[in-house]
């Protein structure tokens, strides 16, 4: 097949975009697909869309992205059209594209809407799912809905809201995190009232709605769902602190464990929740769900990520390869299942 990766993008994570991609891209070469790597806000010199080679040099095209990052960052806050020179030309003569973007504009639906006007293929949830799973606002109303267990929550807007945590029947340890960010980019856990303001000017600083939500204290778990059906659990121990960024991208910075080291029916009913979380948030295709359990083993879903990582560290791979799936076959996989939404394509 010949597959767009499409990654980069402006979002907090784009360098983790760049990473998926890259690995992404030499997965589906080895698998013998014409897949070549595009930058979907940079796009190409001269809007030129490449052909699919048979010879192709992922490495060198990440680091090429890499070193357009900064004036991304630039153009971006005076550009008005986001899909770079050629790209949309060039996801056209592809069988699918395969997403491979992180955080905003990449999540949040928009991206999928876009091809979804232009009949393009492509891997992960539609647009609709996108958006409400990026919406971690939305996410618990939806969850709540469908009695998905998820932890006590409000949602402020930065030009309306109190500082008095009290005032929203609320009290410390609680969670600050942006109301779409990913990766755990501006999330902060505090337990007094100076780190709670700094927290909600860390956060409001990324974007217009927070999550302020209770701590949930104890283990720390991820369930993979592909088709509707669950992955292995796998536990996310940090070494230092909660998983953070920094933790989620360092090798060595947290021990995971898959399968997670719990009973057969801890295990069972974690797996039911992903995939009734799945199904709560209109996901399809696959999609991974983060947990908490605290000490007396209730179990709480925190969100659930659209298009997982698919980095060297990542989660989803790891659950994959507990039931014989390599990082290729899974590639191939997502591609499989994506395309069961459109009439007359398969691998």
């Amino acid at each position: 097949m010949n597959i767009v990766v499409l990654c980069g993008g402006t979002s907090t994570e784009r360098e983790v975009s760049i990473t998926s991609g890259k690995g992404v891209c030499e997965a589906l070469r080895i698998r013998g697909h014409r897949a070549v790597m595009q930058d979907v806000f940079a796009g190409l010199p001269g809007g030129e869309a490449p052909e699919f080679p048979e010879v192709y040099d992922a490495g060198a095209a990440a680091d090429r992205m890499r070193g357009m990052s900064a004036a991304v960052e630039q153009e971006k806050r005076s550009r008005r059209s986001f899909f770079g020179p050629g790209v949309i030309e060039h996801c056209r003569r592809a069988d699918i594209v395969f997403l491979a973007l992180h955080g905003e504009n990449g999540e949040n639906g928009k991206v999928q809407a876009a091809l979804d006007l232009e009949k393009i293929p492509y891997t992960g949830t539609g647009y609709l799912g996108s958006a409400m799973a990026m919406d971690k606002g939305i996410s618990k109303i939806m969850l709540r809905a469908h009695h998905v267990p998820t932890p006590n929550g409000i949602t402020l807007r930065k030009d309306n809201y109190l500082t008095d945590i009290e005032a929203y029947t609320m009290k410390f340890p609680v969670v600050v995190k942006p109301c779409a960010g990913g990766s755990s980019v501006g999330v902060s856990v505090v337990s007094n009232q100076a780190d709670y303001e700094k927290a909600l000017k860390t956060a409001f600083e990324l974007e217009d709605e927070v999550v302020v939500e209770d701590y949930i204290k104890g283990r720390e778990f991820s369930v993979s769902v592909i088709d509707g059906k669950a992955l292995p659990v796998i536990e996310i121990s940090p070494l230092q602190g909660f998983y953070d960024y920094k933790n989620k991208y360092t090798p060595g910075a947290a021990i995971e464990t898959c399968p997670a080291n719990l009973t057969h029916k801890q295990t069972e009913k974690m797996q039911r929740l992903a995939e009734e979380g799945f199904r709560a948030l209109s996901l399809d295709a696959y999609g991974r769900l983060d947990f908490m359990m605290n000490e007396n083993g209730d179990m709480f879903c925190l969100e659930a990520n659209t298009l997982p990582g698919m980095t060297p560290t990542s989660l989803m791979p790891q659950e994959a390869a507990q039931v014989g799936m390599d990082f290729p076959t899974l590639c191939e996989e997502l591609i499989r299942v994506s395309l069961k939404k459109y009439k007359g394509n398969t691998l």
